[in-house]
């Protein structure tokens, strides 16, 4: 699996005096991993910038420090982002053992073409987007494609089971997470009310009849009784 190339030097200043580095086109970064030294480093930021397009989150860095002979293999674990500049504050880099699997996280690619998602009042829903697999550090794959062209009917869907097998990789996602499926438009039907039941209705409330007047008795009367016929 082909590396990419990083040069970085030990840093020295910390704190809110990194913000001058960062004036200086330096970003400040941090190096740690099993069985190694924790370390405060130091990247040129355009040269940064180059590795974290390329490399994202899957892809090994081969990280040159200083004056040291061997280089060190990395993957980028955390980038902090400036939210109102943009800039790259800094840059976590994980040393790794090339001989012990690492648990990482692989970007999901649905290609190919799904029938089912070109019938009218159907879409194409991705619900899973990165697959968690283990695997030595040279054998992580860059991405895993899924193809769709199963999906020819509304009611299927795809499951981790359902993908090919990596060589070299154990998926360690649940065999019945969905990765795709299908949804479908459900249309709203509006019911009329009936027209016995709106006969009713206007009965229950209908107005006295012209020249009839209906008076409730005042407050504290009783409502007179018919007189009896003897």
């Amino acid at each position: 699996m082909a590396t990419l190339e990083l040069k970085a030097t030990k840093r020295h200043i910390e704190g809110k005096k990194v913000q001058e580095l960062r004036r200086q086109g330096v970003t400040p970064a941090h190096l740690f991993g099993p069985g190694v030294d924790s370390l405060a480093i130091q990247c040129d930021t355009n040269a940064l910038r180059n590795i974290l397009v390329d490399a994202g989150h899957t892809k090994l860095v081969s990280l040159k420090l200083g004056h040291e002979h061997a280089p060190r293999t990395v993957m980028i674990r955390e980038v902090q982002i400036d939210n109102f500049k943009g800039g790259v504050l800094h840059v976590d880099f994980y040393q790794l053992n090339l001989k012990e699997n690492i648990r990482v996280n692989v970007p999901i690619t649905l290609t190919g073409e799904s029938s089912a998602a070109k019938m009218k009042g159907n879409s194409l829903v991705q619900e899973l987007n990165e697959l968690t697999v283990l695997c030595l550090p040279t054998n992580i794959p860059s991405i895993v494609e899924v193809d769709i062209s199963p999906l020819i009917t509304a009611d299927q869907m795809i499951r981790v089971r359902d993908l090919n097998a990596i060589p070299d990789v154990t998926i360690v996602n649940e065999p019945g997470v969905v990765v795709a499926r299908i949804a479908v438009e459900v249309a709203e039907v509006v019911e009329k009310p009936k027209a016995a039941a709106e006969g009713e209705a206007a009965a229950e409330g209908a107005a006295p009849a012209e020249g009839e007047k209906k008076e409730a008795p005042a407050k504290g009367e009783k409502a007179a009784k018919p007189e009896k016929k003897e």
